[in-house]
Formats: C-alpha cells, structure tokens, sequence
C-alpha cells in the first residue's frame, strides 16, 4: 500500500530497541586508580558495557552501563532489588569490589517511555529494508527526514554522530545556501 508517506508501514516495521541504561555515581573514579578506563564489554551477565561518563571537575564520578536485548527484558522483569543486585554484581566483577557501593543507582529504560517506547536503535524486521528502505529519507512534502537511527544516517547508526550528520544532510536538503 503507497501513502503519502511512502511505502505504508514503513514506521511499524523498523520497531525501536530494546535497552537498560544505570548510571552508578560515585565519589570518585576509583577505577582509574587501579588503571581502568571505565570501558567494559561483556558477553556475560545483564551489562553489555559501561562507560566511564564523568564530566570533567565534576565533584562525582559516573560509571554509565547499558544492557540490551534480552538482558534489558531480564532486568526490566525483576523487582527493583533484584535488578540492584545484578547489576552491581556485574560492575563488582568488572571494577572490583569499590563498584558494589555507589552513593546512587540512576536507572533509565526506554521501553517504559511514552514517546520512543524504546531505544536508540532500530532495526527493520524481515523484508523490512528491501520493501520500505526506500522510504526512510524521502522527504514527503517540506518535511525532511532528520534521524539518529537508520532513518536518517548513513554511519553511526543510534549515535550522536548519526544526529549531526542526519541533520546536516535535511538542513542541506532544505536550504540550497548550504549546498556546495
């Protein structure tokens, strides 16, 4: 079916992600001291990875961890003690012991969001691409197409850097004194 919108459906076949994000704050970046980064990959556990996410002089330090999948499904069906204890166990593991004590536990799920109801990826279900890719960054009418996720970007697909350079190509869309 063709709607002004392109290939109907294009919207409900590409469903947003699933994914957790916790920060855990505390007084110091303990990690650097024992010579860690703060980056962590897993392929165990509910945490997929973390980041080091302290801003520069702040009075506290950030670790910032993420689960998707099937991991953030898992801790999004615990009780909030128990999803504690998970992840706090994963950054005991990955950091040491200093990791199971943060002064907070700051957690952030996508999927219990009213507007994106879920995360920044996401992805076309089977015969999804080939039937609607076409759609994804066809303007329809003046309304120009400016995504982070695979609507909008080229690279870097979820990330900051899909954004600025999704917005850049609308606003060169847009704007022929921008072009050239």
């Amino acid at each position: 079916m063709t709607t002004r919108f392109g290939s109907g459906g294009v919207f409900q076949r590409m469903p947003a992600g699933t994914a957790m994000k916790v920060h855990a704050i505390y007084p110091e970046p303990f990690w650097r001291a024992d010579g860690l980064s703060g980056v962590a990959r897993s392929t165990s556990g509910v945490l997929t990875e973390t980041v080091d996410n302290t801003p520069p002089g702040a009075p506290r330090a950030v670790l910032t961890a993420f689960a998707y999948g099937d991991e953030a499904i898992t801790l999004r069906r615990c009780a909030p003690e128990e999803r504690r204890r998970l992840i706090l166990e994963q950054l005991g593991d990955l950091f040491g012991s200093r990791a199971l004590r943060p002064d907070e536990l700051v957690e952030f799920d996508w999927l219990a969001e009213e507007w994106t109801r879920g995360c920044f990826s996401g992805h076309f279900i089977p015969g999804g691409w080939t039937a609607f890719g076409a759609a994804l960054r066809k303007p329809v009418g003046t309304l120009h197409w400016a995504l982070h996720r695979n609507r909008g970007a080229v690279r870097w697909n979820g990330y900051f850097d899909a954004a600025v350079e999704s917005g850049r190509r609308a606003a060169e869309e847009v704007s022929p004194a921008l072009q050239g």
